[in-house]
């Protein structure tokens, strides 16, 4: 029963899932972090249980022996069920990546080198690339990279009204991310109402602390609200979303506050957070039923701006068949899919409160049966998603 070995970097810690290729069913998962401090720390989970482990851990090969030796204590045996590739997600592919790549030495190199426009991610991926060639030397290793969903993008949606010359020098253009989730979700969709994904127009939020509004026209990404970074879009949990770019050359003027603490304040202290002092979302709804002004306000922020969004996309689509809530804010926020999408029946936009209330963790309609648009919640699967197309790539 051979299987896919599914690899998720980051610079101190990585996850992973092995998945059987046939049932697509998830053997095991298990999370490796706080590599390179005194004492590092692994979890590994199967159907027969949690196992967790501190250890030192110096360095992400390490890291890899001790995943291994968690299968060879807990199982599921690796002999039994034989990896037959290593599929990793990498975060940006730039405009080089439009479909799930064999790891080369070139691929590697265009992958560290891509790490200017992805500073955070791609040298950590590209940890975990190696780490991976070196534990298992015989094996494939596949990229599958969050941008390349995007590639299908018109040069109307990707291109930034900045000066031509200098946007190309220094690769400036919309990317978008999240974008295996978001090709997971609208086939996942497509393939739920039994309708052909080439003739739904879709649009899915993808809400989680990230997030991240992408147009789906036939199954093909039109536009997304993510940019040249994460930043751009949706307000997020400790991220400002869109800004006037001006706001930030105000600040640094008046402060003098130098490009690294406007970079952490944009990215690592704003969003709900800055706005409430509530990162999580389950808090700041629950803060915000309670009455406190500052819930209230973050709350209605973020819920415009999406709103904001869908109407954007409802008009460059020309219409809509299905929206589609998923990640763990759009899966499991009652309020916040009500509230994104509350006064919008005069666009064939209508939910139902008790199907949106009730409790169920798979994919489930939630508009009511006379909306001409179809409202679903579908879970995401970005593990499950990266495993089909190492699986392509390997045969």
């Amino acid at each position: 029963m051979s299987s896919v070995l599914v690899i998720n970097s980051g610079s101190s810690s990585f996850k992973y899932q092995l998945i059987d290729a046939d049932s697509e069913q998830r053997l095991a998962s298990g999370l490796v972090e706080r590599i390179g401090e005194a004492t590092g720390h692994a979890t590994h989970d199967t159907d027969a249980g949690h196992w967790e482990r501190s250890l030192e851990i110096p360095d992400h090969t390490a890291g890899f022996a001790v995943m291994l030796d968690a299968f060879r204590e807990h199982g599921p045996s690796l002999d039994e069920h034989p990896p037959v590739a290593v599929g990793h997600r990498v975060v940006h592919g730039g405009a080089r990546f439009f479909e799930p790549t064999l790891v080369t030495p070139l691929v590697l190199i265009n992958i560290e080198d891509l790490s200017d426009l992805a500073p955070l991610h791609n040298p950590a991926n590209a940890q975990g690339i190696k780490a991976a060639q070196k534990t298992f030397p015989d094996l494939p290793d596949v990229a599958v990279f969050d941008t390349a969903f995007h590639q299908t993008m018109p040069p109307d949606a990707y291109t930034y009204a900045l000066d031509a010359s200098l946007a190309e020098r220094y690769r400036i253009r919309r990317y978008g991310f999240h974008g295996t989730s978001h090709k997971f979700v609208s086939e996942a969709a497509a393939q739920f109402l039994q309708r052909p994904l080439a003739d739904l127009k879709q649009i899915v939020l993808h809400l989680g602390n990230g997030a991240s509004v992408c147009a789906i026209d036939g199954g093909l990404s039109v536009d997304t609200s993510m940019g040249f970074t994460p930043l751009e879009g949706l307000v997020m949990g400790t991220r400002t979303g869109d800004i006037d770019p001006a706001v930030l050359l105000y600040l640094q003027r008046k402060t003098r506050i130098g490009v690294d603490d406007l970079d952490d304040l944009v990215n690592k202290q704003s969003g709900v957070l800055g706005l409430s002092g509530h990162k999580d979302m389950r808090d700041l709804s629950r803060a915000a039923e309670a009455g406190e002004p500052a819930a209230r306000l973050a709350l209605g922020v973020y819920l415009r701006r999406i709103k904001r969004y869908l109407g954007a996309y409802l008009a460059e689509l020309g219409g809509v068949d299905v929206i589609t809530f998923t990640a763990g804010v759009g899966e499991n926020s009652v309020p916040v899919r009500a509230g994104a999408l509350a006064g919008l029946e005069r666009l064939g936009i209508e939910v139902d409160p008790d199907r949106n209330a009730a409790p169920n963790h798979g994919p489930r309609v939630i508009s009511t049966d006379a909306s001409p648009v179809t409202v679903l919640v579908v879970p995401t699967n970005e593990e499950l998603e990266i495993a089909r197309q190492t699986l392509q790539v390997v045969g």
